[in-house]
C-alpha cells in the first residue's frame, strides 16, 4: 500500500512537473529578477540616476504638470523612497493612452521619457500575468502553475523519504545522471519552506480572482461595497460643473503624516481635476521598517483641503497585508532581500536539474524504442531555461543599443525592446530543437556573450563604468546589476565548458 501510494506521487510528481516547469521557470526566473526590479530600472533609465532627495514641493510639481494633464479625468505622483529616487507621474494623455513621467524630486522637474518599461514595467508583471493580459489569462495560468507547484513539493517530499540526508548528499564527482538528482534534491530542501510560503501568498495575493466566491457570497456580488469596506476606496462623483482652484497638496501631505504620527506618503491622486466634486487621495507607504504592507489613506476634498474620509485596515485585512508583504518584500531589509534572491535561484535550478533528471533517465530508453519524447521536451527545456534568461539579456542589450528616439514599423522605443526580448526567446527554442547535442552549449556562450556586452554598453552609453559606480553610494544598484551580469556571465561560461557538458556530448555521439 506504501509503495503504490509513493508510486502514484512519483508519477504526479513526474507529469506535474513535465507539464507545468516551463511556465512555472519563467515565473520564478521573472520573480527572482523582480526582488531588484527598482534597481534593474535604474540600470536601464540613466536619467533616475539621481542621489536620494526628498519632495521639495508636490504644488510646484502640479504646476508643471497643468500644461500635460489637461482634460485627465485623473492624475497621480508616486513619490521617491530609497530604492526609487525618482518621483512618478502618471495621467492620461491627449488620445487617452496612460502616460507615465519622472520628476525629479529636489526640483520638480521632469525627465527625459525614460524609453523603456525597465524591470518594474516588464519583468515584474511578466512575473504573474505573462504579460497575457486579454481575459486575465496569464494570472490564470500563473494561479494554476502555482497550485501545480504546490502539488510538487507535497509530491516530493513524500517521494523523498530520506529528505534530509539527500539534504547533505552531493556527489560533485557522479555520473551526470546521478549529479543532476542530487543537485534536485539539495536546492529542494533548501528552499521548501521559501517555495511553499512564497506560492500560497502569491494565490492569497490574487484571492478575488481565484477565490471569488470568498466575497462574493458575503457582498452579494457588490464589488464597490467589498472593496469599500476591505480597502477603505471612497469615490464620489463627478459634479459636472467647475470647482475651486486646486488646495494646497503640501498642506494636505502634511496633514496626512501628522494624522500617521509621522508616516510618509506612497501616492497621492487628484480625481476629477476642476471639477466641484474633485478630492484627493494620499495613501500611506509601505517602504518602511515593517511587512505589512498597509492600505491606509486619507481623502480630502480637492477645493478645501478638509477631510472627506479615512481609512485604516482592520485586522482581517491587515492579516492579508501582511501576506501581501511577505511576498512583495517592499520593506527595507537588503538582507532578507538577497535572500529572496537566492532562493529565487534556487528554485529555477530546482526546476532546471528536475527537466535534465527526466531527460537522463528517458534519453537512451527512448532512443532504443524510437520515440521522440527526449527531443521534444529537451528543446522545450533548453527554450525555457537557457532561453529566456538569454531573452532577458538582449533586453538589457537592446535597451543599451536602441537610440533614445527609436522607432520601427509603428512601435516606440519600450517596444522595440520588447520585441528583441521575444524574438530572441523564439528563436532559442527554434535553435534547441534543430541543434540539440549543442544546444545547452551554443546558449550558455550565448548567455555569457550577452551579459558580458550588456556591461560593456552600460559603460559606454552612459559613462557609468563600474569602477565609478562602486565609489557612488547613490549608484551602488547600478553597479550591482553590473556585478551580477559579471556574475552571470562567469556561471555561464563554466556551464559551457564545463566536464559534465563534454562527457554529455560525448555520450550523446
Amino acid at each position: 500500500m506504501e509503495r503504490s501510494f509513493r508510486d502514484s506521487m512519483q508519477w504526479l510528481h513526474t507529469w506535474a512537473g513535465l507539464c507545468t516547469g516551463a511556465v512555472l521557470f519563467a515565473v520564478f526566473w521573472m520573480g527572482t529578477l523582480s526582488v531588484f526590479d527598482h534597481e534593474i530600472d535604474r540600470w536601464m533609465m540613466p536619467a533616475t540616476r539621481l542621489a536620494p532627495a526628498e519632495f521639495e514641493s508636490i504644488d510646484a510639481l502640479a504646476r508643471e504638470l497643468q500644461p500635460l494633464i489637461g482634460k485627465s479625468p485623473q492624475w497621480l505622483v508616486v513619490f521617491p523612497n530609497q530604492r526609487e529616487p525618482v518621483a512618478r507621474v502618471g495621467y492620461r494623455g491627449d488620445r487617452a493612452a496612460p502616460v507615465v513621467r519622472q520628476a525629479d524630486p529636489a526640483n520638480s522637474a521632469l525627465l527625459p521619457g525614460a524609453g523603456t518599461l525597465g524591470g518594474s514595467g516588464f519583468l515584474y508583471p511578466f512575473h504573474y500575468t505573462l504579460n497575457l493580459k486579454l481575459w486575465s489569462l496569464g494570472l490564470w495560468i500563473v494561479g494554476l502553475a502555482g497550485m501545480a507547484w504546490l502539488v510538487l513539493c507535497v509530491s516530493g517530499v513524500v517521494i523523498h523519504r530520506k529528505i534530509f540526508a539527500d539534504f547533505f548528499t552531493f556527489r560533485a564527482g557522479s555520473r551526470p545522471r546521478r549529479l543532476i538528482l542530487d543537485l534536485h534534491n539539495v536546492t529542494g530542501v533548501l528552499g521548501l519552506p521559501f517555495h511553499v510560503a512564497i506560492t500560497l501568498s502569491g494565490l492569497v495575493i490574487f484571492f478575488t480572482v481565484y477565490f471569488p466566491g470568498a466575497w462574493e457570497t458575503s457582498y452579494r456580488g457588490d464589488r464597490q461595497l467589498f472593496l469599500r469596506e476591505s480597502y477603505g476606496i471612497y469615490a464620489r462623483p463627478k459634479a459636472d460643473r467647475p470647482g475651486p482652484p486646486l488646495a494646497s497638496l503640501d498642506a494636505m501631505v502634511a496633514e496626512a503624516s501628522r494624522r500617521w504620527d509621522g508616516g510618509k506618503p506612497q501616492l497621492l491622486r487628484v480625481f476629477h481635476p476642476g471639477d466641484a466634486n474633485a478630492y484627493v487621495e494620499v495613501r500611506r507607504s509601505f517602504v518602511e521598517d515593517r511587512v505589512t504592507m498597509p492600505v491606509d489613506a486619507i481623502y480630502f476634498d480637492a477645493g478645501t483641503g478638509a477631510v472627506l474620509s479615512s481609512n485604516t485596515a482592520k485586522p482581517v485585512m491587515n492579516v492579508h497585508r501582511f501576506i501581501t508583504g511577505f511576498h512583495f518584500i517592499q520593506f527595507d531589509h537588503w538582507s532578507l532581500r538577497w535572500l529572496y534572491f537566492v532562493l529565487g535561484l534556487a528554485g529555477c535550478a530546482l526546476i532546471a536539474t528536475g527537466f535534465l533528471f527526466w531527460l537522463e533517465s528517458r534519453r537512451k530508453r527512448h532512443a532504443q524504442l524510437g520515440l521522440a519524447g527526449v527531443r521534444l521536451v529537451e528543446g522545450l527545456t533548453v527554450g525555457s531555461v537557457s532561453g529566456i534568461v538569454a531573452a532577458t539579456l538582449a533586453f538589457f542589450v537592446a535597451n543599451k543599443l536602441l537610440p533614445p528616439t527609436a522607432s520601427a514599423w509603428g512601435l516606440g522605443r519600450s517596444d522595440l525592446e520588447i520585441c528583441a526580448f521575444y524574438l530572441v526567446w523564439l528563436a532559442a527554442f527554434v535553435h534547441a530543437w534543430m541543434r540539440p547535442r549543442v544546444a545547452w552549449r551554443e546558449q550558455c556562450l550565448v548567455i555569457a556573450a550577452l551579459a558580458l556586452a550588456a556591461v560593456l554598453l552600460n559603460w559606454v552609453a552612459t559613462g557609468d563604468p563600474l569602477w565609478r559606480t562602486l565609489r557612488q553610494r547613490h549608484l551602488w544598484p547600478v553597479a550591482g546589476v553590473d556585478l551580477v551580469l559579471l556574475a552571470g556571465a562567469a556561471t555561464a561560461g563554466l556551464i559551457a565548458s564545463g566536464r559534465w557538458s563534454r562527457r554529455r556530448m560525448a555520450r550523446q555521439k
